[in-house]
């Protein structure tokens, strides 16, 4: 007998199917994780809880609601306040959803059963969360596994299951957190289908910001169409982090957007523009950063600052692959960009000499990339045993381990002229003789350059998930003719 298709995510027309199975999947691999592990006893239950719908502030108005990360991971469910169970040595899951009352009817819409969400999420039982004690007891657990672990990437902590009842119960909150996050860290063959999606549509929207960017519009009309797009022909309401549509000196601020400097400025002629958003699908993120004139055409010095950029992007392209260091790779950059900086006269004297002092930090100051996934910075960067490296630049790296087939990787190298950044290193002597402070003067005011791709890396190399005009001369031709595709040269 043919095995019974899975439910589907899809918001129609040309936006991607998801099948419920990618979830599936997922929860074989953490209880294959967990029955690995050393000291998990027989019995063990996983408990997951999903986000909680907020509101703003004291008022009645819903924060619009995404999925607690974790539990879309292991079971793609879109409702808020909802309960996952996972019993580990047999892969049955149990899915809890609020017992909503006949109000909700009239003001939200249709109260679904139980066995609604049963086939909507292919899960083997549905319950209501008040039941959860009562159901979980009944499973009669050894031990109830809850999330708790901190974030390397933000330093916070996720948030541990709680319910009424759970103090019944024996309780492990330590070793689900590092076997579900090197779990996330390697991606299925659905999970890329899906990053590739997110790739496709957010790298379109990024394509019509090239035909329709101008001088004297808005940096925030520039994200709003990127948002339209996405929303429109991609069915992505949401965008993985704050869009960043900085130009002009504004090109220099690394995490432009936020409230204080809310993409307002005007956009004048001679900007360099950059622009870097990524579109969600399905909680599942995309992140890429493209860097162009705002009238279409490259002065000498933004070209020579473009190119150095993306000389420093495809030699670390060129290099990655299972087993290589990210720590070599920001390191492989950083040396692209100080031999570039020589060669445009900014910078004299030895590159080696320079990477002692850190030089290349100056110039930029993140990292060289990230984990990308369910969280546009994924979790997984760092586990035991893999320290930060507390060297400029480096502290800021988002991942320190080696590279491993199936992850999913931003290449974002930058170089910026940040003044604060640059009087300090003028004013350190072990820096300042290397500068060139009559050309670098020519410089201040220029803003940045930052070219980023996403990556699902290979058994012998990576996939480029992302698809966009990168030289000049397809950006240059790209933005001069409005009728003109692009497609990437293989």
């Amino acid at each position: 007998m043919a095995a019974a298709a899975q439910p589907i995510f899809w918001l129609g027309k040309e936006t991607l199917r998801v099948s419920a199975a990618l979830f599936a999947e997922n929860r074989r691999g953490l209880c294959r994780g967990l029955r690995a592990k050393e000291g998990l006893v027989p019995k063990s239950v996983v408990v997951l809880q999903g986000g909680e719908q907020t509101q703003r502030y004291c008022t009645d108005t819903d924060v619009l609601f995404r999925q607690e990360s974790f539990f879309h991971w292991a079971f793609g469910v879109t409702e808020a306040d909802c309960y996952g169970a996972i019993d580990v040595d047999s892969g049955k899951s149990i899915l809890f959803v609020p017992k909503l009352p006949d109000s909700y009817a009239t003001w939200m819409g249709e109260i679904y059963t139980k066995e609604h969400f049963k086939e909507k999420y292919a899960v083997d039982e549905v319950q209501y969360t008040p039941d959860i004690a009562d159901v979980l007891s009944k499973l009669t657990p050894a031990v109830l596994l809850t999330l708790r672990g901190k974030n390397t990437d933000s330093g916070s902590t996720c948030r541990e299951a709680s319910f009424d009842g759970i103090s019944g119960f024996e309780v492990n909150n330590t070793l689900l957190h590092p076997i579900i996050v090197e779990c996330r860290l390697i991606k299925n063959d659905m999970e890329l289908e899906v990053l590739r999606y997110t790739n496709r549509i957010s790298s379109e929207a990024h394509k019509m910001i090239m035909k329709n960017v101008k001088p004297g519009q808005k940096e925030y009309e520039m994200e709003s169409l990127f948002q339209h797009y996405c929303y429109t022909k991609g069915g992505m309401r949401h965008t993985s982090y704050t869009c960043i549509c900085g130009t002009g000196n504004n090109s220099s601020v690394l995490h432009y957007g936020h409230a204080g400097a809310p993409n307002d400025k005007l956009i004048m002629d001679g900007d360099m523009c950059l622009f870097d958003m990524g579109g969600e699908y399905y909680c599942y993120s995309s992140d890429i950063t493209c860097s162009f004139p705002a009238n279409g055409k490259f002065t000498p010095d933004q070209r020579a600052i473009y190119e150095a950029v993306l000389k420093a992007s495809k030699t670390v392209m060129a290099a990655i692959k299972p087993g290589v260091k990210w720590t070599d790779m920001h390191r492989l950059a950083d040396r692209v960009h100080l031999e570039e900086l020589v060669k445009i006269g900014i910078l004299n004297g030895s590159v080696e000499d320079m990477m002692k002092v850190f030089l290349g930090s100056v110039f930029m100051p993140h990292g060289l990339g990230h984990l990308l996934g369910i969280d546009v910075h994924d979790v997984g960067g760092y586990p035991v045993g893999v320290e930060r490296i507390d060297e400029p630049g480096l502290r800021s790296l988002r991942m320190g381990r080696l590279v491993q087939e199936r992850m999913v990787l931003t290449v974002e190298p930058g170089i910026y002229f940040i003044n604060h950044l640059l009087d300090q290193a003028l004013a350190n002597a072990t820096q300042s003789c290397f500068i060139n402070n009559e050309v670098l003067a020519r410089f201040r005011g220029f803003g940045g350059v930052r070219i980023e791709d996403d990556i699902a890396v290979t058994a012998t190399g990576m996939e480029l998930l992302t698809c966009v005009p990168r030289t000049v001369e397809e950006i240059e031709a790209f933005m001069a003719d409005p009728e003109k595709s692009f497609s990437p040269v293989v």
